[in-house]
């Protein structure tokens, strides 16, 4: 029997915990079917009011009553457990358009009460209980986007007119029986903040709370908030609400909705709630996706578990509801994560404070009273330069920014509102979260109506007593912000390391236990104070900082400890040098002891094992107050020698950045491979040579050192790649010049040279011609002292085999990125297995994986071991451990033992997988209404060649994150680029790039090439078939394509490529192909530093070959979509939206997962005739060559998407061999990687 006293909060809670939730549907559908006339809009109260109501849908609550509640109450009866009031438009700002302010109480308690009437008779129908939400929509104004594009910090509304509007709505939405409040279709994250903050005031007024909801719109296919935020920033700015469920509706279908919803779902540690459209609206603004489509993907939803609470927004109908309810009913609801109390901020994007991040930096520049040039910038009006100060705080790593208008001349709270709303137009300052700095709590207010992200307040403290400290936190708390509280109470600041942690344990205590502030929203500041003023009681300032910290972070759980770094060289302004010394000395003491963000210059921050060590050691005994009593002082010490580390410019500066000249040779050597320096190596080798018996022991002695201390560094995550293998360019250039020293020597004395520690041999497979990977791993290799033979590309399994042979190697290493060479992997394998070799094997490649290894070449080759390395930075251990006579018997066994459970847990997953009959498949495709789809003609038929394209014009398409993998660094760009533990690398390695791509651009030394072209085409079956013309009587080639098997829930297609092209006999289409190349300069170069022994310079100019190749792609596509097919001539998209592919239509590549056969690029090149008109060919396996080339077909219908086919079966094969004219045996060698079953056992099986 359901408890209907129970309050609605712990009933919700109760009922989500047993089942999934249902909502209703939309409203705005069921009342545009009762098709009303303005007269019923109106009806008798509002017959003779001055403005048009028809459209005004919430108004009916007043003059059409009962339909209303019938609506409320088919939704209630279709198996809906929740209904929203009719209410979403009820605000005086919203009724305003109507001439309606006056009706809004009503509207808000009638609302309800209709709401309520409808889930009473529904209760008594069937005796479960049901829930009234009051619908809270986001009024037509925006808090954080200005209506006028020229004048971007302009608000048609403030943020004070808003939340009294929703506090107006929420009054009579309690009033009329609201059982809990939904905040929803937030596009604005500001305007649900208004409403949060708008309910905490109502809740307060009436003397209690109800359950909040609150759901986001992500508002088109970039996966954000029209405001700009992701799903988890809008949640981190919402979490503070602890709103009962968070989730998303509307703008989205459920199929477009579910990614978003899976990224809310891992992140929130509430209910989660997903009502999407039903489906995406048609060119008449309608919704025809049906109630089984609609719920097959919701059901969807519920089998992953994604939610708690589903039902449905614009289009749905009861109808709609009611499969809805079906398809959940019985799902297990998702279950709430446990979320680790961490501070969790956010501006357009989430920033987690996760341990991984020692330290915050804190944007100072931004701050009217540290910085005198921003000063000036604000005082002049200049706001369009302000911003670029923020900007250069960003890009130089500041993870959050503080805004400080603390000025006497300045009208602080206007500045304070200005500056942040222009920072909310501004996305690539806005990503980051604010800080709102002042000393005045009017303004820091101001600032929060401002933020739409979840922002740090600086600052409160206890110095006017504790009541206002608690009325403060609690004002900051209801807007959603972790506060900065200062070492400070009615005695004064805390200057001492007692009175700091006397005064934060204290205010501690206040906040979590009177307050509710949640402990790692606590960041205290515990005053740094100058050093080194000549004073003797501020000797220790350092010291008691640095140790209160120590203390206050042990003893209060989650807080985080912040300050002003800048206060604490106060007595060395106009010395920079000597301040950022201090900085770095201070940072890296207090960061040890738990100070884990701080209010810095980020563009000014020295590291701290760089310094000079006679100015770090100064630093230091000023710091620690090191040496007390001691004369000359500390002080006096660094003041004399201040002078000589102040940047002088041009002599002085060069002196000191050369000091590392006057170090003894050996130590010379490490310093130039630790840090990649070529200038001076051949003038050092040959001091070093000078003063040694034989020319080996340079190489033996400090060389070798010099290269331990480079893989020490990597080994310890100090170093990355890009710097390894610039250290490697300065080894090889060092063993270079020593090379004929030594080869006299032999020919003299016969004396033998150093042994490698072993020998690796490496090649990319047969037909393969990308090498970049295997490349860094043979650096790497080398640099640690193996020696590498590296038979290059497209290597034969022989010629491998007879190499290794010959060089009597310990490992071979074979690389490849095309799936063919998964397949010739095998076969060498197999091959070494036969010819009776047993060294070990590795495999690498972007296409390799440790299942694919296990399961399909480690088979082949019981006598040795066949070993997946992931990455450069594991061959070393890899190899290490394979040659190693203590640890060789035990690792193999190891990974053996690892190898029988992967390739037994992946039997077992591939049993499980229910795969379909072709025919069965082939009647699952993808539906598309072609009947009424009229194809965009292209501007052109047949081909265009494009020869010596611009690479300037392509630099702006450069895909960034994909060349930071080629050297093993993972994580996105450009936020790698500020990354805690490989930013710095990561830095460099891009401003290495972008020179050699200024010279790429200058000197001209690629010759990007292209041919494009389009044809008439319609699908026959799975095939794609083009004309010569269009009459389309005569076939002019035809691409196969394959369909996905595997069995399909909830209503979803088994696809394939051909079922975005209209099929023959219906309507006209078209399909385009095109085939782009960097050039055949890249091999040339790379060459050319090869000869000089520079790897680094040859791996670069090979990475950044392969970017702009696939930069020429995006730029063609975006061509023949706007210019040569023309389906998308007003296609207006930035660079990031083409890198999230939210433009229209496909370009697939034969070989990749929408088609895994690499011979269709055989029909794709010969139509094309790519070979004859830009150079660019096929390798026996189908790769192309040179590497830097991308290929595919243009597939422009709306609907098309990129998907995998993932695993076929025999009947497949067999119908597919059939179509192609291909043996079945050549068929299975080239799908090999994507057989769902052994060709082997197969027809072992058919001939017994």
């Amino acid at each position: 029997m359901t408890d209907h006293t129970a309050d609605p909060a712990s009933a919700l809670r109760a009922a989500a915990r047993e089942r999934i939730l249902v909502m209703d549907g939309a409203m705005g559908t069921e009342i545009q079917n009762l098709k009303l006339t303005e007269a019923d809009f109106r009806g008798e109260r509002f017959r003779d009011h001055g403005h048009d109501q028809k459209g005004n849908n919430d108004l009916l609550i007043l003059t059409q009553p009962e339909a209303v509640r019938d609506i409320h109450l088919a939704y209630f009866m279709a198996g809906a457990d929740i209904v929203e009031t009719n209410t979403f438009s009820s605000t005086s700002i919203a009724q305003a358009d109507y001439g309606l302010e006056s009706a809004v109480h009503d509207l808000n308690v009638e609302g309800a009460r209709l709401a309520r009437e409808a889930a009473r008779m529904a209760e008594e129908k069937d005796g479960r209980r049901r829930f009234v939400a009051g619908a809270v929509g986001p009024t037509n104004r925006t808090l954080s986007i200005s209506p006028d594009v020229n004048d971007p910090g302009f608000r048609a509304v403030t943020f004070d007119h808003v939340r009294d509007a929703y506090a107006e709505q929420v009054r009579g939405l309690i009033e009329g029986g609201a059982d809990l409040i939904l905040i929803e279709t937030i596009f604005d994250t500001l305007n649900a903040k208004a409403a949060i903050v708008a309910c905490k005031q109502v809740f307060r007024e009436v003397g209690r709370d109800l359950p909040i909801m609150i759901s986001g719109t992500i508002t088109d296919l970039s996966g954000r908030t029209l405001s700009g935020q992701t799903p988890t920033a809008f949640w981190h700015s919402v979490r503070h609400a602890e709103p009962i469920t968070i989730g998303l509706n509307c703008a989205l279908g459920a199929k477009e909705m579910r990614a978003h919803i899976a990224e809310i779902a891992k992140v929130a540690d509430t209910l989660v709630c997903a009502y999407p459209n039903a489906g995406l609206p048609n060119e008449f603004g309608l919704y025809d996706e049906s109630p089984e489509a609609t719920a097959a993907l919701v059901g969807e939803f519920a089998a992953s578990g994604l939610v708690n609470v589903v039902g449905g927004c614009c289009g749905t109908t009861p109808a709609h509801i009611r499969a809805i309810a079906q398809a959940v009913a019985g799902k297990a609801p998702r279950e709430i994560p446990e979320i680790a109390p961490l501070m969790r901020l956010s501006g357009l994007e989430p920033f987690t404070l996760t341990k991984d991040i020692p330290f915050v930096n804190i944007g100072e520049r931004t701050n009217v009273t540290g910085s005198a040039r921003f000063r000036k910038l604000i005082t002049n009006g200049d706001y369009a330069a302000a911003l670029d100060v923020a900007r250069d705080q960003v890009a130089s790593g500041a993870q959050v920014i503080d805004v400080n208008m603390d000025e006497g001349l300045l009208d602080s709270l206007r500045a304070m509102v200005d500056y942040l709303n222009l920072v909310a137009s501004e996305p690539d300052i806005a990503r980051v979260p604010v800080m709102v700095d002042s000393s005045k709590f009017d303004v820091i207010e101001a600032g929060l109506k401002c933020v739409q992200g979840k922002p740090i307040v600086n600052s409160i403290s206890m110095k006017e007593g504790i009541e206002k400290f608690k009325a403060e936190a609690s004002i900051c708390r209801d807007y959603g912000a972790a506060v900065v509280v200062m070492a400070f109470d009615e005695v004064g600041q805390a200057d001492t390391q007692a009175r700091k942690v006397e005064i934060c344990t204290r205010a501690y205590k206040i906040l979590t236990e009177e307050v509710g502030f949640p402990p790692e929203d606590i960041i205290f500041d515990p005053n740094v104070f100058a050093v080194a003023t000549g004073i003797e009681e501020h000797d220790n300032y350092g010291v008691d900082f640095i140790e209160a910290t120590r203390i206050i972070t042990s003893t209060l759980p989650h807080c985080h400890i912040s300050g002003g770094v800048s206060n604490l060289s106060f007595s060395f302004r106009g010395n920079e040098p000597v301040r950022e010394a201090m900085h770095a000395v201070f940072l890296y003491h207090a960061i040890q002891a738990g100070m884990d963000m701080g209010i810095v210059n980020a563009g000014q921050l020295a590291v701290y094992d760089n310094l000079d060590p006679e100015l770090r050691e100064l630093c230091e005994d000023i710091v620690l107050n090191r040496r007390k009593g001691e004369v000359p002082s500390p002080t006096e010490k660094l003041l004399d020698a201040a002078e000589r580390f102040k940047s002088g410019g041009g002599v002085q500066a060069r002196v000191q950045d050369l000091a590392w000249r006057e170090w003894p040779v050996g130590k010379r050597l490490e310093h130039a491979l630790v840090n990649g320096i070529t200038d001076f190596i051949t003038v050092d080798t040959e001091e070093a040579r000078q003063g040694v018996a034989r020319p080996l022991h340079v190489i033996e002695g400090p060389l070798m050192s010099g290269m331990n201390v480079v893989g020490d560094l990597f080994g310890a995550g100090k170093m990355f790649l890009p710097q390894v293998v610039k250290s490697a360019r300065v080894m090889k250039q060092a063993v270079a010049y020593l090379m004929p020293f030594m080869e006299k020597e032999k020919e003299e004395t016969g004396q033998s040279q150093m042994a490698a520690a072993g020998k690796v041999l490496m090649a990319t497979v047969k037909g393969d011609v990308h090498d970049i990977g295997k490349n860094i791993v043979g650096v790497v290799l080398q640099c640690n002292n193996y020696e590498v033979i590296d038979l290059g590309v497209m290597v034969p399994a022989q010629k491998i085999l007879d190499t290794a042979r010959a060089e009597k190697v310990d490992v071979i290493g074979l690389s490849g990125l095309i799936t063919p060479s998964l397949d010739e992997m095998a076969h060498v394998a197999a091959e070494m297995e036969r010819e009776g070799f047993s060294i070990p094997l590795l495999i690498g490649g972007a296409t390799t994986s440790r299942v694919h290894t296990a399961v399909k070449i480690h088979p082949n080759y019981g006598a040795g071991q066949a070993i997946h390395v992931n990455d450069a930075s594991r061959a070393v251990g890899v190899v290490s451990s394979l040659l190693s006579t203590e640890q060789k018997v035990t690792y193999i066994d190891q990974v053996r033992a690892e190898y029988a459970k992967v390739a037994e847990s992946h039997a077992r997953a591939e049993a499980e997988k229910k795969r379909l009959p072709i025919a069965a498949a082939r009647a699952n495709a993808h539906k598309i209404d072609w009947p009424s789809y009229r194809a965009t003609k292209p501007s052109f038929t047949g081909t265009r060649v494009f020869g010596s394209y611009d690479v300037a014009d392509l630099v702006p398409y450069i895909d960034w994150t994909p060349f930071f993998q080629t050297w093993d660094m993972r994580g996105r760009f450009p936020a790698i680029l500020e990354d805690e533990k490989q930013g710095e690398a990561a830095r460099q390695l891009y401003e290495d790039a972008k020179v050699m791509l200024d010279r790429i651009v200058a000197e001209r030394w690629f010759n990007p090439k292209a041919v494009i072209g389009f044809w008439p085409a319609n699908a026959v079956g799975d095939d794609i078939r083009l004309y010569t013309g269009e009459s389309r009587a005569e076939t002019l080639t035809t691409f196969h394509g394959l369909r996905q098997q595997l069995g399909k829930r909830d209503g979803r297609p088994n696809l394939c490529l051909s079922d975005f092209v209209a099929p023959e006999g219906t309507v006209p289409d078209y399909l385009g192909a095109f085939v782009v190349t960097a050039g055949m300069e890249e091999v040339r170069i790379a060459e050319k530093f090869e000869r000089v022994n520079d790897d680094y310079r040859s791996i670069l100019v090979k990475a950044l070959a392969d970017r702009v190749a696939e930069a020429f792609a995006e730029r063609m596509h975006e061509r023949a979509r706007r210019e040569f097919w023309g389906y998308a001539p007003d296609e207006a998209l930035s660079p990031d939206d083409l890198l999230r592919e939210t433009y229209r239509g496909i370009r697939p590549a034969p070989g990749y997962p929408a088609q895994p056969d690499h011979t269709e690029k055989e029909q794709l090149f010969a139509l094309l005739q790519a070979e004859r008109r830009i150079g660019v060919r096929l390798t026996e396996s189908y790769a192309m060559w040179p590497g830097s080339s991308v290929s595919g077909l243009y597939f422009g219908h709306p609907d098309a998407y990129y998907f995998g086919v993932a695993k076929v079966e025999r009947d497949q094969v067999e119908d597919y061999a059939l179509r192609k004219g291909m043996a079945i045996e050549e068929v299975e060698r080239w799908l090999s990687p994507i057989l769902n079953y052994d060709p082997a056992a197969y027809r072992l099986r058919e001939a017994g």
